[in-house]
């Protein structure tokens, strides 16, 4: 494995430090562990650097700069280049299965292929002047504030949105003109002009012959995609057309690596994590949870304290299986315990190892009715309502097609963690197929997420999430039984 090309100044190791997170994370979506994911970015980084020197070389001697990709995509595109060398050196069975398939395909052949034929995105984007570039890819793939992007690139605050809005029009124009270079039947010559007109329209209304060729022809529909600068597609198109394989699922991880940016840089993110509205609506209820808990210790310190209480317990005799008001209890002198003999924090009923069905019926309090009365008379609280949970979960459906869908897993935690693996369950047959901010297996019904390298780390009242592609049929319940380092969470 080579080592990282040393900086040659302090503003190219600013360079390498903010492009070696974008490597690393696209590595470990095209690789099948930690270890190769490292070493596949290692070997990619220093092909890709090495490149643009050279190519910064022979710009000098010619007095003119040759049209390239922007530094981040130009090392994202050597990371697919050097997983590509892998599989052709035998390497192949440290990448992604699916990586596999799609580097043996057709699709794989139009980066290489001719350059007419090549994605209109790559071409577009190539096409455009270094600095246009660069700021159109972190603002709308990076996803970095246009603040944050306005000091790496040394441009006006003030003026960087009107900059980016230009921007993206040439983007248009040179995929327009590309989209019109490539070579094309009669057919999809003969919508180009309407595929021009409707793309600029506002109303997004697209005519159904048009819709129907769309849903049939490739290079129309990733022209479409380009050309359409309304609707918030663009981000999909470059980085589907200018990376390949994964580009969708990088994009996603790198809008979840902005966020937790962001968050960084707000006091409370320290206590709650990333903005997300699943992790407010968490930390909300376990804030409820707990005033419910003081509450009902209050109450019943109260009662055990006044002058009744003790005449009152001592009304019902040892093993009589009665209470003092008289009615039946499963087993007094193992009911209080079967109520409290969970650990702090643990969610959910404790189950005792006992084989007395008195016991096991005593202990268990999912039901919201109650089971009981204790001897003191006063109801002994569900376990849901007076213990904090460790866990809350939020599963959402993002998006779905018909043979696939995208979801989102996000863990509210009241416990900090170094390390953590979520697992839950389908209940009819959905199989996941790509994972981001985490890896995955797959058993049968039971899908298990551990932590990547870069966010295993969790603060105290913090969240972590994944999210991932997933193909079903038929239906697609929500996924269930969600566990956090094999204790039981609750959904919030």
């Amino acid at each position: 494995m080579p080592d990282l090309p040393t900086p040659q100044d302090a503003a190219e190791a600013a360079l390498f430090s903010e492009c070696w997170d974008a490597v690393l994370s696209y590595a470990d979506l095209c690789t099948a562990g930690s270890t190769a994911a490292t070493e596949l970015a290692t070997e990619a980084f220093s092909l890709g650097m090495r490149e643009a020197r050279e190519a910064d070389a022979a710009a000098r001697g010619a007095g003119r700069r040759p049209a390239r990709l922007p530094r981040i995509p130009l090392l994202l595109t050597a990371v697919r280049t050097t997983a590509a060398e892998w599989e052709t050196r035998g390497l192949g069975h440290r990448l992604d299965p699916d990586l596999r398939l799609w580097l043996n395909s057709d699709k794989a052949a139009r980066y290489t292929g001719p350059p007419l034929q090549r994605p209109i995105a790559l071409r577009g984007l190539r096409d455009l002047q270094a600095a246009d570039a660069e700021l159109l890819w972190l603002a709308e793939v990076e996803a970095l504030p246009l603040s944050a992007v306005a000091r790496r690139l040394g441009l006006d605050p003030a003026t960087v949105g009107d900059e980016l809005a230009q921007v993206r029009g040439l983007f248009r124009d040179r995929s327009h003109r590309n989209h019109l270079d490539m070579p094309m039947d009669a057919q999809c010559r003969s919508y180009a002009r309407l595929l021009d007109a409707v793309t600029r329209s506002t109303s997004g209304e697209t005519p159904d012959d048009l819709s129907r060729h769309l849903a049939r022809c490739r290079q129309c529909a990733e022209a479409a995609a380009c050309l359409r600068l309304q609707g918030g597609g663009l981000p999909a198109a470059l980085a589907g057309g200018v990376i390949g394989w994964g580009g969708l699922a990088y994009l996603e991880r790198r809008r979840r690596a902005a966020e937790v940016r962001l968050g960084a840089g707000r006091p409370e993110a320290l206590e709650s994590g990333p903005p997300n509205p699943g992790a407010h609506k968490a930390k909300v209820v376990r804030n409820g949870l707990l005033v419910a808990a003081v509450l009902v210790s209050l109450l019943a310190l109260a009662v055990s304290m006044s002058p009744g209480g003790d005449t009152g317990n001592s009304a019902a005799k040892p093993g009589t299986g009665t209470s003092a008001d008289g009615q039946p209890v499963a087993n007094p002198s193992s009911s209080v315990p079967a109520a409290t003999s969970r650990a702090p924090g643990s969610a959910g009923p404790s189950r005792t190892p006992s084989g007395n069905p008195s016991e096991s019926t005593g202990a268990k309090n999912s039901d919201p009715e109650p089971q009981g009365t204790s001897s003191a008379g006063a109801e002994e609280p569900e376990p849901s309502e007076s213990v904090t949970p460790f866990c809350q979960v939020e599963y959402t459906l993002v998006n779905q097609w018909p043979d696939g869908f995208q979801g989102e897993v996000t863990v509210a935690t009241t416990e900090a963690l170094s390390d953590w693996r979520v697992t839950w369950s389908f209940k009819d047959g959905q199989k996941v197929t790509q994972m981001w901010d985490g890896s995955f297996t797959q058993s049968g019904a039971k899908v298990t997420a551990s932590a990547a390298d870069y966010n295993k780390s969790v603060p105290a009242h913090g969240s972590l999430s994944v999210g991932f592609l997933a193909s079903w049929q038929g239906r697609n319940a929500p996924a269930y039984d969600f566990s956090l380092n094999g204790r039981e969470c609750v959904k919030s």
